[in-house]
C-alpha cells in the first residue's frame, strides 16, 4: 500500500525507533555545522572548504543578496566576506532558481548538476502565466530568449521589452517569467557582491559556465544530498524542501539502504546510515542565523527548530524572512541589522524572556555579527526589543 506522497506504507517493517523532537533538532544543527563551527583554513585551500561547505547545504537560500553570506559566517569559523565575494566573481559558484522555484547560491557543478532535477518546479511557477502567452511557441520564445541572454546579460526588465519587439501586445513579465523557468538563468555580478550594488542580470549558466548542465544527474542523488545536509527526514520534508511532489518512489527505491525512524507523532522518518545524531542533550550555543535560512524553511514540520506561534511570527507582510535567533537550539527571536556611515545597530527581539545568561550570550554573539558585517563603521550598538 502506499499514501498519497508514494511512500510504501505496510509491506515493509515499520521502524520502532523514536526519535524525540530534540533529537531531530540536535542531528539538523549538527548537520547544517549549527553545534560548532568548521574550521576554514588559510591558503589555498580556503576557497575550496567555502565551497565544500556551501555543496553540504545544497545551497543557501539568496532571495536577498547578501543573506548567503550570513549563512556562512554562522558556520564556518573565521569567514570573511571577501570569501564568498571572490568565488562569485570567478564563477566557482553562482545565483540560480532552484528548489521551491527560490534563488539559490550554489557551487557552479551543483547549478549543473541540480537545475534540470527541479524542472518541474520552475514549470509549475509558470503555469498562471499560460493564457497570457497564448498563441505563442514557447520553444521560439526559449531559443531567442537564449540568443538574447548569451549576447549580455539582461534583467527582466530589459529581457521582457527585447522580446516583445517579436511578439508585441504580450505582456512583458509574462514572457521573461516563461523564460526563468525555460532556462537555466544565473544572476551574474555585480549582484551579491558583497560592498558592491547592482541590478539582477541574467544569462544562461551553459555561457557563463562554459559547460552544459548535468542532464545525467537523478533524483536519488537529491534525496540523499537532502538527508545528509537536513535528515532525518519525511518524505513531506524533502517534498517541502524541494518543491517536487511523488518523492516518496525515490525514497522507497532507496529505502534498502537507508536507516529509518520514527518521530514522536508516528511519521517515517528516514536517513542515511552514518550521518551524525548526537545525543539530544548535547549542547547547543546561541547562533545568529541568517534572513531566509534554509535551516527554517526546509521541512513540512518545522517544530524541530521552531515553535508553530513563533513560525507565524516570522512572514512579514512585505515578504521579507528575517534573521532569527536560535537558543539551545531553538528559535527565540528575530535579528535585524541597520547600517549608516557613522553607526551599526544590531536590533533583537525576543519571543520571550531569556535567562541572564542566554541573554549574555546572544549579545556576544551579536558583537560578533557586528564586527563581521560592519568592521569601517566606528559605533556599533545593540538593542532589545
Amino acid at each position: 500500500d502506499r499514501d498519497v506522497t508514494g511512500v510504501q506504507t505496510c509491506a515493509l517493517p515499520i521502524s520502532a525507533e523514536v526519535l524525540s523532537r530534540d533529537a531531530l533538532n540536535r542531528a539538523l544543527l549538527d548537520r547544517q555545522l549549527l553545534l560548532r563551527r568548521a574550521p576554514l583554513p588559510e591558503g589555498e585551500a580556503r576557497a575550496g572548504r567555502v565551497i565544500e561547505t556551501v555543496e553540504h547545504l545544497a545551497g543557501l537560500q539568496a532571495q536577498a543578496p547578501f543573506p548567503p553570506y550570513y549563512g556562512l559566517w554562522s558556520r564556518l569559523d573565521g569567514f570573511r566576506p571577501e570569501d564568498l565575494a571572490g568565488l562569485l566573481l570567478d564563477r566557482r559558484v553562482v545565483r540560480i532558481a532552484l528548489m521551491r522555484g527560490t534563488i539559490h547560491l550554489v557551487s557552479a557543478r551543483d547549478c549543473l548538476l541540480l537545475r534540470p532535477l527541479v524542472q518541474p518546479v520552475l514549470d509549475r511557477a509558470v503555469t498562471v502565466y499560460g493564457k497570457q502567452l497564448e498563441g505563442i511557441d514557447p520553444e521560439a520564445l526559449a531559443d531567442t530568449a537564449r540568443d538574447l541572454l548569451e549576447q549580455r546579460p539582461l534583467t527582466f526588465s530589459e529581457l521582457g521589452a527585447q522580446l516583445t519587439q517579436r511578439w508585441p501586445g504580450y505582456p512583458v513579465n509574462a514572457l521573461a517569467q516563461t523564460v526563468r523557468s525555460a532556462l537555466p538563468l544565473v544572476q551574474v555580478p555585480p549582484r551579491a557582491v558583497w560592498g558592491r550594488a547592482g541590478q539582477a542580470a541574467h544569462t544562461t549558466a551553459e555561457s557563463w559556465l562554459g559547460r552544459p548542465l548535468d542532464t545525467g544527474a537523478t533524483l536519488d542523488q537529491l534525496v540523499t544530498r537532502y538527508l545528509a545536509g537536513f535528515g532525518p527526514a519525511t518524505v513531506r520534508d524533502i517534498q517541502a524542501w524541494s518543491g517536487l511532489t511523488r518523492l516518496g518512489e525515490v525514497v522507497n527505491r532507496l529505502r534498502p539502504g537507508l536507516r529509518t525512524f520514527r518521530d514522536e507523532q508516528g511519521a517515517e522518518l528516514f536517513d542515511l546510515p552514518d550521518a551524525p545524531r548526537p545525543a539530544p542533550d548535547t549542547p547547543a550555543p546561541v547562533r545568529l542565523v541568517a534572513e531566509f535560512d534554509n535551516l527554517i524553511l526546509s521541512h513540512a514540520d518545522r517544530t524541530r527548530v521552531i515553535s508553530e506561534p513563533n513560525r507565524k511570527r516570522l512572514y512579514t507582510k512585505n515578504g521579507i524572512f528575517p534573521g532569527t535567533v536560535f537558543v539551545d537550539g531553538f528559535a527565540a527571536g528575530i535579528w535585524q541589522l541597520d547600517r549608516s556611515r557613522t553607526e551599526a545597530v544590531l536590533t533583537i527581539e525576543l519571543f520571550g524572556a531569556l535567562a541572564r545568561r542566554d541573554r549574555d550570550a546572544v549579545a556576544g554573539e551579536g558583537e560578533r555579527l557586528l564586527g563581521f558585517a560592519a568592521p569601517d563603521v566606528p559605533g556599533h550598538d545593540i538593542r532589545f526589543a
